[in-house]
């Protein structure tokens, strides 16, 4: 194999294919790269058969050939490379030669012989989203995934799709994040669990442009992802997923009103009074106009007051502070709606169309 690429198509490969890369595996070969040059296209292929990502980057074939490389090293070796183009190639004993400039490192590849190549679904049934659209989703609801394998399911985002629109639900079991999407097309009645950790990959590799789209492809225990000149494939966590609906009230005795941006820096300023590892909740007592927000620790003590517009009860209730600024960090609106059933009940934050819904299950607070 010989081929020559610049530095920056081939490290923009190399950083996209290595999010597939193991921490650690029993499959020495796992912790490679793939490197195909084929049919006039260079393919870098990274997988830890869980997910896994191929992706087409620019440049010159002047001999095909397949090659494996230690995915740390070679990333490593790219990125101190001088700007320029590299050239790699390989003999018949695999000794691999890659050179830039006056650079040159010479080190032995594996044939790739055993490597497992990624399972390409049917591309026959596709689902369309903007490259925006989908990383937008994903910034908004992925925070709210638990980090923790003891429900596997609650690791992953439900995804719903029924004709025009979708669903997407994540949730760690103290709080809840919705996003309804509006589709440009109908489609068939699908139910997936995607892993929380594929969708944050993809959101890092996503341009976000909204002209660009990305395709999704559905199977039994899989799904693709493609856009650009890359291919994302995962595995689907299997199980049934929570009875949403259940989750979604329109009832509530008390609705407020607020400055996004005020209620957060507010928030933000009292956790100041909370050591980490602390789990002291911040205190918001609702009255007519008027939120008072409060904090008592070690530390010392915190109190401000903002604007509120309130129909309804007064309340008192108790969040975790953390829980409540995930979510005003990831809405655009400036005034957002807090729709409340009492100091034990969620807490709703939602918009009048329900583009998104929040849901914040409360603390228990000491009323002294």
């Amino acid at each position: 194999m010989k081929i020559v690429c610049s530095k920056e198509n081939l490290l923009e490969g190399v950083n996209i294919v290595s999010k597939a890369i193991p921490s650690k595996t029993t499959m020495p070969i796992l912790l490679c790269i793939l490197i195909e040059a084929n049919d006039g296209r260079i393919k870098l292929t990274a997988n830890n058969m869980e997910l896994g990502i191929e992706t087409i980057i620019d440049g010159e074939i002047s001999e095909n050939g397949i090659i494996a490389l230690d995915a740390k090293f070679f990333g490593d070796m790219v990125r101190r490379l001088p700007d320029g183009f590299i050239t790699i190639e390989n003999d018949s004993s695999m000794k691999t030669t890659i050179t830039c400039s006056q650079t040159q490192f010479s080190l032995l590849a594996k044939t790739g012989d055993d490597f497992p190549y990624l399972k390409h679904l049917d591309k026959s049934d596709s689902m369309v989203l903007s490259q925006f659209t989908l990383k937008e989703l994903i910034s908004q609801t992925t925070f709210a995934l638990s980090d923790k394998d003891t429900n596997k399911i609650m690791t992953g985002e439900y995804f719903h799709v029924k004709e025009n629109k979708l669903m997407a639900v994540a949730l760690d079991g103290h709080r809840i994040s919705i996003r309804n999407i509006l589709l440009n097309d109908s489609y068939e009645e699908k139910k997936l669990i995607i892993p929380g950790k594929t969708l944050n990959e993809i959101s890092k590799i996503l341009s976000g442009d909204p002209e660009k789209e990305v395709r999704i492809y559905i199977e039994k225990n899989n799904v693709m992802f493609e856009f650009d000149n890359t291919i994302i494939i995962s595995r689907l966590i299997e199980g049934e997923y929570f009875d949403v609906d259940k989750m979604i009230t329109d009832n509530y005795s008390t609705r407020v009103d607020v400055d996004r941006q005020s209620l957060f820096n507010c928030i933000e300023r009292s956790t100041l009074f909370i050591k980490e590892g602390d789990k002291k909740p911040v205190v918001v007592n609702f009255t007519e106009n008027n939120a008072e927000i409060k904090i008592r620790s070690e530390i010392g003590a915190f109190n401000e007051n903002i604007d509120i517009a309130k129909k309804g009860e007064d309340l008192t209730i108790g969040f975790n502070p953390k829980f409540i600024m995930d979510v005003l960090k990831v809405i655009d609106d400036d005034t957002i709606s807090m729709c409340l059933m009492g100091s034990k009940a969620p807490c709703f934050i939602r918009d009048e169309e329900k583009n998104y819904i929040y849901i914040v299950l409360p603390v228990n607070f000491n009323s002294n």
